[in-house]
């Protein structure tokens, strides 16, 4: 492939152990690559996280195209597990193993591929703007927040934005995302009062009512799905009392929640849900219960437009698949990016990532690639 070898610099990306929140030098392996190409490049760190903000162009051009992703990888597991050394970059038949191979490292590569030879080849009359974040798979406060921030208190402004998160479930080109639902978390904590399990008059066992309380929340129906998401899911995950003794009412039991949601609710709504099936049961056992909620990000759109079209046209040029505009899957940091401008994601197969032996084709690291440079073509053209 002529240019910038996109599987190259992968390799070299996955060779840095960048489990969140370490950068283990990934950021520093783009920064030199891009700024070798010409991208003004500054630093956006914040709470210990390493955050790059590339540009190439005029700052402030009236035209200007953002990517986003992240270098930083969830833990390998045990490391006996793997065939593969988890940060070898090994090819083995076409495949290349490694942890952050799919999530997102590639991706990162082959935008970061098909920029700097677009910009050395046909330079556009334009801005590239290249936000790559350390803390997308940890908490992301100080990830693309701060990169948004940067952006903000520099006068920085993408028009659009294509994060490259894995997106397609079977096969190259067969998916966009064009939103994402929401995502929140909730712990629930129920305590009664502990005694003998022979005098249970003497206690009040906090079991029935969490199993109550749980029994309600999860057989309910949140809706029935709305014109771009699929219906609202309640997953229990957890429920817990500590309590080996057989004898013994235990005093106090814990549960999480996770609730994934789309248009017809917000974290707010939600969060106000659950406070009224807390008191209902609260009341009827004569328990307390306390209630902890975690919103990881509100529901959202980028209706089917110009963005959506101009990416679905790049990849089925390249791929010749027509790709389905989805919402499906969990967050990415495309939620933070929705409040700066239109978002939509595209990227590889995903379903090795955040396996053991994660792994990527080496062919498929190319085509991307060249799907991206046609959407830098298309965009400026």
């Amino acid at each position: 492939m002529p240019g910038l070898d996109p599987a190259e610099l992968t390799a070299t990306l996955v060779r840095c152990p960048s489990v969140t929140p370490v950068d283990a030098g990934a950021l520093d392996v783009l920064h030199k690559v891009l700024g070798d190409a010409g991208f003004e490049c500054s630093w956006a760190d914040r709470g210990g996280i390493r955050n790059l903000f590339a540009r190439w162009g005029a700052k402030g051009h009236a035209r200007s195209f953002g990517f986003n992703g992240h270098t930083d990888v969830v833990p390998i597991g045990d490391e006996a597990d793997w065939s593969m050394p988890p940060f070898g970059a090994e090819v083995n038949d076409g495949i290349m193993y490694g942890r952050g191979t799919t999530d997102m490292k590639s991706g990162v590569a082959a935008f970061a591929a098909a920029a700097v030879d677009f910009v050395q080849h046909t330079p556009p009359d334009g801005a590239i703007i290249i936000a790559i974040t350390g803390d997308e798979e940890g908490d992301a406060q100080d990830g693309t927040l701060a990169l948004l921030d940067h952006m903000k208190t520099t006068g920085e402004r993408m028009d659009v934005c294509l994060v490259g998160e894995p997106t397609c479930p079977e096969k190259m080109g067969d998916m966009i995302k064009i939103g994402r639902r929401g995502s929140m978390n909730a712990h629930v904590r129920v305590t009664g009062t502990q005694g003998h399990a022979a005098y249970p008059h003497r206690a009040n066992n906090p079991l029935p009512a969490m199993l109550r309380l749980m029994d309600k929340l999860s057989s309910h129906t949140l809706d029935e799905g709305s014109d771009h998401f699929d219906a609202s899911t309640l997953a229990v995950v957890t429920v817990d009392t500590g309590n080996p003794a057989t004898n013994v009412i235990p005093a106090s039991c814990s549960a999480a929640l996770n609730i994934r949601f789309n248009d017809h609710h917000s974290g707010a709504s939600l969060s106000a849900w659950l406070e009224d099936e807390i008191a209902q049961v609260r009341d009827a056992f004569g328990v307390e219960i306390d209630l902890k909620i975690k919103i990881s990000g509100e529901s959202f759109i980028t209706p089917p437009g110009a963005l959506s079209d101009l990416v679905a046209k790049a990849v089925a040029r390249e791929t010749g698949v027509t790709p389905v505009l989805s919402t499906s899957g969990g967050t990415s940091d495309a939620r933070f990016v929705k409040a700066h401008c239109p978002v939509v994601e595209f990227g590889l197969v995903g379903q090795s990532m955040h396996q053991v032996d994660e792994h990527v084709r080496v062919d498929h690291i190319h085509q991307l690639k060249a799907i991206y440079g046609r959407i830098l073509h298309d965009y400026f053209a």
